[in-house]
């Protein structure tokens, strides 16, 4: 629908600055927008800005989700909201996910202009194929920059230069120029301003050297757990990286990080594209050995590594339970945290997986905990409702022709190599402000996150929330009566609604060159 001109209509602005282009600055986007504005007889009431944030997802935008929360609360006063172009509504990976927002404010009664687009957004069929096109090229490119960048960083890395992330205790980041000169040591939080500038690893102040090497020596020769160290850290006031307490992951990562024998490793892990996060395998590992001083001997790191590797080693179902009833004779009470302290048994996360939770493996060495064994055994029946659930979902996706694979962590399926899905059985209780539902079994990363509710009485199944990736992360997995109504659009009554996912149709050669036509 054309823009009536008559007469002044309130709109607002929305703006976004990512760091690739000057062109795209929040004052120049402004400026075009203030010029479309003049030129249709609208009055800019409202300014939504996001700074330097990325466009690839709405999370860390809260001047977009602010915007959207305006829409949908009816807090909104103007009508159109002015946007640069396409690409500043956002950069999003899947095309359908900047629809779904720009759908939301639509839904409210906003309209959504590109000021800069040779295209009215009038909703007519030309308007939306070109929308459609603007958007997908819009992601294409934040792939094609990321792969770009990926490059870049790797070649850098196999020149001897880090590549982002704490230096770590014991360690420090220098700045050094194109030269190899040193320029100086660069604080927590800083990061280079020259683009020639390159940063490399160097030893810190002597006295976390030492610490550094205490620690491996307390590991290696005196046999010391990873709670055992932590608790003589601070038991003599030394205090972890920029002042923080010693947690057992912080020592882990001293024990394990080959920076500390002067190795540049990169791409461990990776979280392209602000999607899933992934562990890569040793072979995809980009390094260079030798790229820094060392401040551990290579001798010394490599004992350590053992002695982690044989603690990770494979137990058998009998050998870890045998190593848990014993942890909780010593102890007279077992936690995730004892656990992960003791040495002779597997982390509490293997535990988890191997046994379906911790719950699990407790119930096998004949301990209920601070539950009660009536509370346990409401738990122990809501955990067999879990597991005959995701067994039932499995079956779904298979009879509707999709492959499905399961996953080590528990709840956790892959279907056809495309969507992770995570089932989450939500626990009904009663609460000062009504029947709340808690999450009762494991939060994992996924694309689509299926919360199970139980009945008031935990007693049958009362509907399923299916969850996309995006949404799952910005509300509250814990339902309670205040939120309850913002997932409504996502309630279903049974599982039917996996059937589309798994479904997959071949079409005939003809078909397909009717649908090019």
């Amino acid at each position: 629908m054309p823009i009536d001109t008559k007469q002044k209509v309130f709109a607002a602005e929305y703006v976004r600055m990512s760091t690739e282009h000057q062109k795209y600055s929040t004052q120049n986007q402004a400026a075009k927008i203030r010029e479309y504005a003049d030129r249709h007889n609208l009055e800019i009431i409202q300014s939504y800005e996001d700074k330097g944030k990325n466009g690839l997802s709405l999370d860390g935008r809260p001047a977009l989700k602010q915007l959207i929360s305006d829409a949908k609360s009816g807090a909104a006063v103007f009508k159109y909201v002015l946007v640069y172009d396409v690409s500043r509504w956002g950069r999003f990976q899947d095309a359908d996910e900047s629809a779904y927002y720009e759908y939301l404010c639509k839904q409210a009664g906003l309209k959504i202009v590109y000021c800069a687009e040779q295209f009215e957004n009038d909703g007519s069929p030309v308007s939306t194929i070109v929308k459609g096109v603007k958007r997908a090229m819009a992601g294409e490119y934040s792939r094609e920059l990321s792969a770009k960048v990926f490059a870049g960083q790797c070649r850098l890395i196999e020149m001897g230069f880090r590549q982002g992330g704490p230096a770590g205790y014991g360690l420090r980041r220098i700045l050094i120029d194109q030269n190899g000169s040193k320029k100086g040591i660069l604080k927590s939080g800083e990061q280079k301003s020259l683009q020639t500038d390159r940063v490399i690893l160097v030893p810190g102040p002597s006295e976390e050297v030492d610490w550094v090497n205490a620690i491996y020596r307390w590991y290696v020769d005196q046999d010391c757990s990873l709670g055992e160290i932590v608790s003589r850290l601070t038991t003599q006031g030394v205090r972890a990286e920029e002042g923080r307490k010693w947690t057992l992951p912080i020592v882990r990562q001293i024990l394990s990080n080959e920076k500390y024998i002067g190795n540049n490793v990169f791409n461990r892990r990776s979280f392209k594209l602000k999607r899933l996060h992934v562990v890569n395998s040793p072979d995809m590992w980009i390094r260079k050995d030798g790229a820094f001083e060392a401040i551990v001997s290579k001798d010394l790191f490599c004992r350590a590594q053992s002695k982690l590797k044989q603690r990770g080693k494979h137990f058998s179902k009998e050998e870890m339970l045998v190593g848990l009833a014993q942890l909780l004779k010593r102890k007279g009470r077992l936690t995730a945290q004892l656990i992960n302290a003791d040495p002779d048994v597997p982390s509490a996360i293997t535990f988890a997986n191997r046994f379906g939770g911790l719950f699990g493996a407790y119930e096998k060495v004949g301990y209920t905990g601070r539950l009660g064994h009536e509370r346990w055994r409401v738990r122990k029946r809501l955990l067999d409702v879990a597991l005959s659930l995701i067994e039932r979902i499995e079956q779904t996706l298979i009879e509707c022709g999709g492959r499905v694979e399961k996953h080590s962590v528990p709840f956790l399926l892959s279907l056809n190599d495309e969507l992770r899905i995570s089932l989450i059985l939500m626990e009904s209780a009663y609460s000062p402000y009504g029947l709340t539902w808690t999450p009762l079994t494991k939060i994992s990363t996924a694309d689509i996150t299926i919360l199970t509710r139980m009945d008031s009485m935990n007693l049958e199944i009362m509907d399923f929330i299916a969850l996309p990736f995006e949404i799952n992360r910005q509300i509250s997995t814990t339902i309670t009566p205040a939120n309850e109504r913002s997932y409504a659009c996502w309630r279903y009554a049974d599982l039917g609604f996996l059937r589309p996912l798994a479904g997959r149709k071949t079409l005939p050669l003809g078909d397909l060159k009717a649908g090019v036509q």
